[in-house]
């Protein structure tokens, strides 16, 4: 994957999982702070998303943002809210990562 485009997608996976804590610290946006932070999250994750569009191919970016998107706000909510994972997150978790590296791995490979 060209590395500028992995640089973008990072930058929107970053800005979707800010979104997302901001979101939850917002108490449905009745706080201003996060409610900020939310949109704000979100509108660089869009913005970094649809840059990286421009180099990836659409199901392959939006997969991996997505699916390391989950993964990152789980991380968050863990450590953050702490909040509770039992074995079958766990197992989720790791299929999502094993689909984007599953992903990551063929996505020059049309044919495998």
């Amino acid at each position: 994957m060209n590395p500028f485009a992995s640089l973008l997608l990072v930058l929107a996976i970053v800005g979707e999982v800010i979104g997302t804590a901001g979101l939850k610290a917002s108490e449905g946006f009745s706080r201003l702070g996060p409610s900020v932070v939310a949109v704000m999250g979100y509108c660089a994750a869009f913005y970094f998303l649809s840059l990286s569009l421009r180099l990836l191919p659409l199901g392959i970016a939006y997969a991996i943002w997505s699916g390391l998107g989950t993964v990152g706000s789980v991380l968050i909510g863990v450590l953050i809210w702490r909040e509770m994972l039992g074995p079958a997150h766990l197992v989720g978790i790791g299929l999502i990562l094993v689909g984007v590296i599953v992903l990551n791995v063929f996505a020059g490979n049309p044919g495998a």
